[in-house]
């Protein structure tokens, strides 16, 4: 069975955006700068390599994830060139309720229950599955214990209040430490395993 990767970009107080939605405290957020190292790049590049679909929210790609990354793919001399053109070229599934038909190349809609789409994708041939949020959608993926690996990327910035992804959840959530690693750019990786 395929395993569901959740990458994420957080605050050390766990907040994935502050409380009116901005993340413009990341290190790096999608902009033509990658103020990373070459290390967490890599570690970025590789782990999206693992994978071979990318699970969506409506609102990310509406929001332009995918015309982005295609965009990005196309500059050659784009540090992000690479790692664009692995998230361009998997294949997309946008999980939706409003929308009647995909508008993006390689991309089809999950329209269904969450957990029964994510367990359907999970058991088909292939690489793992990656997911990168926003809020919702990852609260969402981790309230129906969907997601195996979690990849935090840990900004040194503390927000003190914001949109959590874990604020969602019913009961204990029990993860495996597997990692923490630092990167001279000021990031630490936080990397744990769902506990079967």
């Amino acid at each position: 069975m395929r395993k569901l990767v959740l990458e994420v970009q957080m605050s050390i107080d766990g907040y994935i955006a502050d409380k009116n939605g901005r993340t413009d405290w990341m290190l790096w957020n999608w902009g033509d700068e990658w103020p990373w190292d070459e290390e967490l790049r890599k570690y970025h590049t590789d782990l999206t390599a693992s994978a071979d679909c990318v699970l969506l929210s409506r609102k990310m790609a509406e929001e332009g994830f995918i015309h982005h990354w295609t965009a990005v793919a196309e500059k050659k001399n784009s540090p992000q060139a690479d790692f664009a053109k692995k998230a361009a070229d998997m294949r997309k599934v946008v999980f939706t309720k409003t929308l009647k038909k995909s508008v993006w190349e390689n991309t089809v809609l999950a329209k269904g229950d969450i957990k029964e789409e994510v367990n359907k994708l999970k058991t088909e041939k292939g690489k793992s599955l990656i997911a990168y949020g926003g809020a919702d959608f990852a609260s969402s993926l981790i309230k129906a214990d969907l997601i195996d690996e979690y990849h935090l990327i840990i900004n040194p910035v503390v927000l003190g209040s914001g949109l959590s992804i874990f604020d969602k959840i019913n009961s204990p959530l029990n993860l495996s430490s597997v990692s923490s690693t630092h990167y001279s750019c000021g990031i630490t990786v936080l990397r744990y395993d769902r506990v079967a």
